[in-house]
């Protein structure tokens, strides 16, 4: 008799739209904790802890993306052992400590330490909340659920960037930004703990007809030997990349070109909050369009906006560049996940999503790197050129080594 009360395991958005309206709300919890951060960390660097060098400065997107990439992986990894839910809720738990730390850190390295931890919550609850989604809604609507899913992130992202902003002009620094970072982690790890389901049933009920044959190594097919799988691997490092680059540098850019804080956070709050609003149509394209075509139009236009910064000295300037911005980050977030998906049988699907966000999240540590370095051996303005010199060349990559066709690339495999 128990057997009839289980619920029916079916693939679908509508099917499943509870359980998936849920999970796009956690990730936007998952979102606001890493927004708390990004309009004023590089400011609390150098105003109450005195770092002058950028890549001092840029230490804490190191740390966050170093762990971030390395928890994806393993997100990726155990999401099939240990449960979806499980990995969910553990990474809210790392979550919890992290706005205390900030809010009360006698030196920046309690800071970059905080980072550490906020980068084991993002790697292991973002993952899964994705690897959730896309077990939920089956092949048809990838794009649209990955869509929804970084829009409900990265628009917490921005709003968060904008409130905390705002905060810290009205109330200083610390600690009254953190503590709105505080209640963002509780409330994600009550609704995740007492309301989420595990998916892993529905995960299994697609690949009873799934097209795609299994990946002989799961890290090296990402990686490297597969032309489309590691195309958009290499494509999703460099656009991590330039947004370290964003997030560590731009504030300072924008202060030394003289803006005040609070057009600073709008500045930096535009480009996530169109990057996350314009995942909601560009991943419902990718569904109907070739995904191969764009994410070149997405990395070319993000070139384009990224060498404009330099050129740019007006709060309007800088607003529309970042909006460029973001809309070419939004053209190519949501349909690198839904391509990996494409190209991966239900069972390597987690794993392959866990080794492409190890290293589109190596990103921001090898961009925290190279962009500060290079600013601080050169100026601002060379490090923003070098890495916009980047996503061009992830758009040719792009261009040369994926197919409009999907199957095409999954008999590459």
């Amino acid at each position: 008799m128990a057997s009839l009360h289980r619920p029916v395991v079916q693939l679908g958005l509508r099917a499943n739209f509870r359980q998936f309206v849920l999970l796009v709300i956690v990730n936007a919890f998952v979102g606001a904790l890493v927004g708390m951060e990004r309009s004023i960390l590089p400011v609390l660097a150098e105003e109450e802890f005195g770092l002058a060098s950028r890549a001092a400065v840029l230490s804490f997107i190191m740390a966050f993306g170093v762990v971030k990439a390395l928890f994806n992986y393993f997100a990726g990894k155990w999401a099939n052992q240990l449960g979806r839910k499980h990995l969910l809720v553990i990474g809210w738990l790392f979550g919890v400590p992290v706005p205390l730390i900030i809010m009360w850190a006698p030196t920046w390295e309690w800071v970059v330490f905080a980072n550490v931890l906020l980068g084991i919550n993002q790697g292991l609850a973002w993952s899964t909340t994705v690897v959730m989604k896309i077990d939920l809604v089956g092949e048809r609507q990838r794009g649209l659920a990955m869509g929804l899913n970084e829009f409900a992130g990265y628009l917490a992202v921005a709003a968060m960037a904008f409130v905390t902003g705002w905060i810290a002009v009205t109330w200083g620094l610390r600690p009254a930004p953190f503590l709105v970072g505080l209640g963002i982690a509780l409330i994600g790890l009550v609704l995740s703990v007492g309301w989420v389901r595990d998916t892993r049933g529905h995960a299994t009920l697609e690949a009873v007809d799934a097209p795609q044959r299994r990946l002989k190594s799961v890290f090296w097919d990402t990686t490297l030997r597969h032309p489309a799988l590691s195309a958009v691997t290499f494509t999703g490092l460099v656009n991590n990349l330039n947004d370290a680059l964003a997030w560590g540098l731009f504030p300072i850019l924008l202060v030394q070109k003289g803006l005040p804080l609070e057009q600073t956070g709008l500045v930096v709050g535009v480009y996530p909050a169109v990057w996350g609003i314009g995942q909601l149509y560009t991943g419902y394209l990718s569904d109907r369009f070739c995904r191969r075509n764009m994410l070149f139009l997405g990395m070319l236009t993000q070139t384009i906006a990224l060498v404009g910064f330099p050129w740019a000295y007006t709060t309007v300037q800088f607003v529309l560049l970042a909006g460029l911005l973001g809309w070419g980050t939004a053209m190519v977030y949501p349909v690198m996940l839904a391509a990996v998906a494409d190209l991966t049988h239900p069972f390597d699907r987690a794993a392959s999503i866990g080794v492409f966000r190890l290293w589109r999240d190596l990103g921001y540590a090898i961009g925290a790197i190279l962009a500060g370095f290079l600013a601080d051996w050169w100026t601002l303005d060379v490090a923003i050129y070098a890495v916009a010199f980047l996503t061009l060349l992830a758009a040719a990559v792009i261009l040369w080594r994926m197919w409009c066709d999907p199957t095409d690339e999954i008999h590459q495999l």
